[in-house]
């Protein structure tokens, strides 16, 4: 009888070392409750859906699971097919720093890059 091999299932979003590095920065600040942060994508701005990071404080079943050097980044499981094939980026600049997301699953997104649509 053979051995079956499997092979492990890649990420559904692509982290880089910068958004990693951030995700340690904020776990290293994170309530004493908090297990990782999560990224989902609520129904919001005037493309539909937008992109949100937040702390959270215990894993729902059907959430992926990334783990990352600093800490663990959950992905809503009902984001999952919005978000894959994804990569997650961290840009600062001397006027704002922020998660960007070069999503191609996106069909759209709104003139202030707040929303977008699939």
């Amino acid at each position: 009888m053979s051995e079956i091999k499997t092979r492990a299932r890649p990420a559904a979003v692509m982290l880089t070392p910068a958004s990693e590095a951030r995700i340690a920065e904020l776990m290293a600040k994170a309530p004493a409750d908090a297990i990782g942060v999560k990224l989902s994508t609520p129904r919001r701005g005037c493309s539909g859906l937008a992109y949100s990071v937040d702390y959270v404080t215990e894993a729902v079943a059907f959430d992926e699971k990334i783990d990352t050097p600093g800490g663990v980044l959950y992905i809503d499981g009902g984001s999952v097919l919005y978000l894959v094939g994804s990569s997650m980026d961290w840009v600062e600049d001397e006027f704002a720093a922020g998660f960007v997301f070069n999503n191609p699953n996106a069909t759209g997104s709104c003139g202030c890059g707040e929303s977008f649509t699939v």
